[in-house]
């Protein structure tokens, strides 16, 4: 529907009778609605970021000069010499050849032109203009290579060419130092590019510099200044009688927080009780906005952290630990500052009333999740024992909280059950095991707990009509359905839904045929790729994936900033201080506040993948030339990746499969042997041997093994 709009908006403006509008004036123009004023928004801002619309200084929107050739986007190497350019909103990146990449270095920000007549089927275009450089650092492997020069291989395997480093500016470095490399030159034609040693990270085998490596490549920040930790040491370590003023007291209400054993940063604690035939259910979180002031050292810094890291060594915090683990923590005992939303809510899981309250409250104890579960799952006497008091109202928790998850699924809500893990190091940092993450009864009731209120913020703020802060995931595209289709179909599984906009209800069904079968984590994973990324935005345009109209986040200001934007607009609502110059500065900063945080989510999401995959190939290192079983993941016309049941996934290259000469059936997703006919498809069951790790690419090869390796158990099989 948006591509029929878009042509509407770019006839109407490319008409000889068009002059320039504002937004408000195409919209009379155009007869658009209202409720659909955002819808118009959202398309503008597209045209804008595709290179087909201008905007004048006074807002006015123009056809672009070059609407049809000239685009600006972020350019990606490869390590082969081309590279693409992503472009936001347009579905497809750019294929840049090699000869037309025009000293474009990996993250530069580009102009492009697109070339006609190629041959492939992806767009090409060539690098016109170099608009800003996206990388300025380069963390990577010191190399000595004279006395009077050395290079940086980067550890990002995108960046083709090593930096020559001359022997005045390498800080001393010698071969196999980790450091960090600032670009001095980015070098074009064949000439490399320069740079300077900023920062000697330790060498590459020193414990935590791998990991260490990973954070500085993606410029995550760690320490805090000094002028934040002296505004830290200003606040105060107790909640005082003037911050609990005016507050409504719920000291008396039984309540718990409900967390893993190591988490320290405690920022929700729930409570529940019967009113009739009603559940009076109450979120209850850290009213962080209370210690993080607007515009202060601290907020500035959280805003461009924008969220929480969490490594598999380490927790790179959006907040100092005196807060995050102190005054904004909601500990046992004793008296906190929350932001309470407080629900009544009927036997099918409907909110019929609800109410925001600025409060204070004491959470009466510190539960686990292992706990929760030993009393509502396992029984245990011990366990129910200590927690006597408590009892009751965990029963009363899973309850509603099936009530809630069942009216969920009802309207079509994903639920992906993934076999998570978690990688165990030692004292070195060394991975000793890869466990399943346990997904039970208690991290569930959290879960619902969390989503409800989440929904019921939401929609309490896009009624008031206000400048808010949504979590959206937008509807996949109908090509990647359509591919998910073919793929399923291997398995016997069908997707009903042929219309431009597929229905969550539908992939909700098929992940449900899917569950308890062999193949249920594999569908689960398809399923995920073939959906968008949820993201923040100003307009409220529902989440997909949870079936959801109205969503947002509002459960955790420690670790991530649009929730702590959202408090503050909320206790402006409050207090009844929303003037109509506060509602502009809202409007103002949101924009640029949700796509920054949308960025650093990304961010933190990659670093946090690259993390895992390094301390898992690190993993296999160890257990090279063992044997497992695995089910094919992914399969390419360069190899078959298989998946093991410690999620640790490596491929097997197509030279290396055995007995005949392989080719990728790209309409099958299948494997074929030209000879044989012998067919490797997704989902299937098969062993393979580790056969070689590559900690730098963080890439596991496996192979087939002969017959003779395999026991009889594994014969059997």
């Amino acid at each position: 529907m948006s591509d029929k709009r878009k042509k509407v908006i770019l006839d109407l403006v490319g008409e000889d009778f068009y002059v320039p509008m504002k937004e408000k004036e195409l919209a009379v123009m155009l007869q658009v609605s209202k409720q659909d004023r955002p819808e118009l928004n959202r398309i503008l801002n597209e045209l804008l970021a595709e290179g087909k619309l201008s905007i004048t200084k006074k807002g006015k929107f123009v056809k672009a000069k070059h609407a049809d050739k000239e685009l600006i986007g972020t350019f990606i190497s490869h390590p082969k010499g081309f590279g693409f350019v992503e472009i936001d909103g347009r579905q497809e990146d750019l294929y840049i050849p090699e000869n037309c990449v025009n000293g474009a270095f990996h993250n530069d920000t580009v102009k492009v032109a697109l070339l006609s007549g190629q041959s492939g089927k992806r767009q090409e275009a060539q690098v016109i203009e170099i608009i800003a450089r996206g990388m300025k650092h380069v963390v990577g492997t010191f190399d000595k290579s004279s006395k009077n020069f050395g290079f940086v291989v980067a550890d990002n395997t995108k960046i083709r060419d090593d930096i020559f480093v001359p022997v005045e500016r390498s800080k001393g470095a010698v071969s196999g130092h980790k450091v960090v490399c600032e670009i001095t030159d980015y070098g074009k034609n064949n000439r490399k590019p320069e740079g300077k040693i900023i920062e000697i990270l330790g060498h590459a085998n020193d414990p935590g510099v791998d990991i260490m490596s990973i954070v500085k490549g993606y410029e995550l920040p760690v320490e805090f200044s000094e002028k934040i930790m002296n505004q830290v040491e200003h606040v105060a370590n107790e909640v005082s009688e003037a911050d609990m003023a005016g507050r409504r007291d719920l000291r008396d209400l039984q309540m718990v927080t409900i967390d893993g054993e190591d988490a320290k940063d405690l920022d929700d604690a729930v409570s529940l009780t019967m009113d009739g035939a009603y559940y009076q259910l109450g979120v209850h979180i850290a009213d962080v906005t209370n210690y993080v002031q607007e515009n202060s050292a601290l907020d500035w810094e959280a805003r461009e952290r924008g969220t929480s890291v969490y490594l598999v060594d380490r927790v790179i915090p959006m907040l100092p630990h005196k807060l995050s683990n102190g005054i904004c923590s909601l500990n046992a005992g004793e008296n906190r500052l929350s932001l309470s939303c407080l629900m009544t809510i009927d036997q099918k899981g409907e909110v019929v009333s609800h109410e925001l309250v600025e409060s204070v409250i004491k959470v009466d104890r510190r539960m686990s999740y292992t706990s929760v579960k030993k009393i509502l799952e396992e029984h245990d006497e011990a366990e129910r024992r200590e927690y006597e008091a408590l009892v009751p109202m965990f029963e009363l928790m899973r309850e509603l909280a099936e009530i809630l998850r069942k009216k969920r699924r009802k309207r079509g809500s994903i639920d992906f059950d993934f076999p998570e893990t978690k990688i165990l190091l030692d004292q070195e940092g060394h991975p000793i095991d890869i466990k399943p993450y346990d997904r039970n009864v208690a991290t569930k009731i959290i879960e619902d707990f969390m989503l409800i209120a989440n929904e019921t913020v939401a929609e309490h703020f896009y009624w008031l009509e206000l400048p808010f802060v949504y979590r959206t995931h937008d509807t996949p595209d109908p090509e990647k359905i359509t591919k998910l289709g073919t793929f399923i179909r291997n398995f016997g599984y069908l997707l009903k839904s042929q219309q431009e906009e597929i229905h969550p209800k539908e992939l909700q069904k098929l992940l449900a045929k899917a569950e308890d079968t062999p193949e249920e984590a594999l569908i689960s994973r398809l399923t995920l790729r073939s959906m968008k990324q949820a993201k923040y935005t100003v307009d409220c345009a529902g989440h997909f994936g949870l079936a959801c109209q109205y969503y947002c986040h509002f459960t955790s200001p420690i670790r991530r900033y649009p929730d702590l934007q959202i408090h503050r607009i909320i206790k402006e609502q409050l207090r009844g201080k929303l003037s109509e110059k506060r509602i502009a500065h809202y409007q103002e900063i949101l924009p640029e506040v949700t796509k920054h945080s949308s960025d650093m989510e990304r961010r933190a999401d990659e670093a946090e993948r690259e993390t895992d995959k390094l301390k898992k190939a690190e993993y296999m290192e160890e257990r090279i030339g063992s044997i497992y079983e695995g089910v094919i993941s992914s399969i390419t016309s360069w190899g078959v990746y298989v998946e093991l049941p410690n999620t640790v996934e490596g491929m097997i290259h197509v030279s290396m499969l055995p007995g005949d000469y392989f080719y990728y059936d790209e309409e099958a997703y299948e494997m074929v042997g030209q000879a044989t006919g012998i067919r490797y498809k997704l989902g299937q069951k098969l062993h393979i041997k580790v056969n070689a790790v590559d900690r730098i690419s963080r890439t596991i090869d496996f192979v087939i093994p002969e017959e003779w390796e395999l026991g009889e158990d594994e014969k059997a099989d």
